[in-house]
């Protein structure tokens, strides 16, 4: 296996609550297919359990601390990492890096116009594959592609989603965002987005309150298998 070292951890961070700001740590526990323990973001069947963001960022922004909202600040740029490129972190942790963050209007917050300044460097969102303990300072290797990748286009995963989806079952709203990484106020696009994916796509979605007597599956295995 060819590895390649691309920097280090330069700070650790983590919110338990969705009201509060994020918190410094010198250390964090990761668990192996869910995330950070005591993080908010730490789910089973999420593709959003950690966010890695680039050292270069704030410094080119003057960016205030955990502007970017990450847990990993690491010193190499993130907006060149490869989705399905796998990171070990220490000597425990391996991450799967699914795909680019958005750099969504929240972050005007901080600064005005920084999610339009910002583009690719808002960070890299990632899956845990092997976890452990995280320390401020650990070396940061890159394993190559070794994972399958995922797309940026928040409208492609949801397309990925509903491929996985049984035969027999369909799946809600709700998790459908929640699988594709997206933010469950796009359930309100979901109806003319599988319109215009066509009839097979359409039957497989479907909102909380409908009756359709079909199983209703939440994504069990999904990451296993892509």
């Amino acid at each position: 296996m060819t590895t390649a070292d691309i920097g280090s951890v330069v700070a650790l961070a983590s919110r338990t609550l969705r009201s509060a700001p994020p918190e410094s740590f010198e250390r964090l526990v990761v668990r192996a297919g869910v995330g950070i323990d005591g993080d908010i973001h730490a789910d089973a069947l999420s593709p959003r359990q950690l966010l890695l963001a680039s050292s270069g960022a704030y410094d080119a922004l003057r960016l205030p601390p955990h502007a970017l909202h990450e847990n990993l600040l690491i010193d190499a740029d993130t907006a060149q990492l490869a989705s399905g490129t796998v990171l070990q972190v220490g000597s425990e942790v391996r991450l799967r890096m699914m795909f680019q963050c958005e750099a969504c209007g929240q972050l005007d917050v901080q600064q005005s116009g920084l999610a339009r300044r910002l583009g690719l460097r808002r960070g890299m969102l990632a899956r845990v594959l092997a976890g452990g303990t995280i320390r401020r300072g650990d070396r940061v290797r890159d394993l190559g592609v070794l994972e399958q990748p995922w797309l940026d286009d928040w409208r492609e995963r949801v397309r990925c989603v509903l491929d996985a989806v049984p035969p027999d079952a369909v799946i809600e709203y709700r998790h459908l965002a929640r699988l594709a990484g997206i933010q469950s106020s796009y359930c309100r696009a979901f109806p003319r987005l599988l319109a215009k994916l066509g009839d097979g796509y359409a039957a497989k979605a479907v909102s909380a309150q409908s009756a359709l007597p079909r199983p209703r599956w939440q994504g069990e295995g999904l990451f296993e298998g892509r």
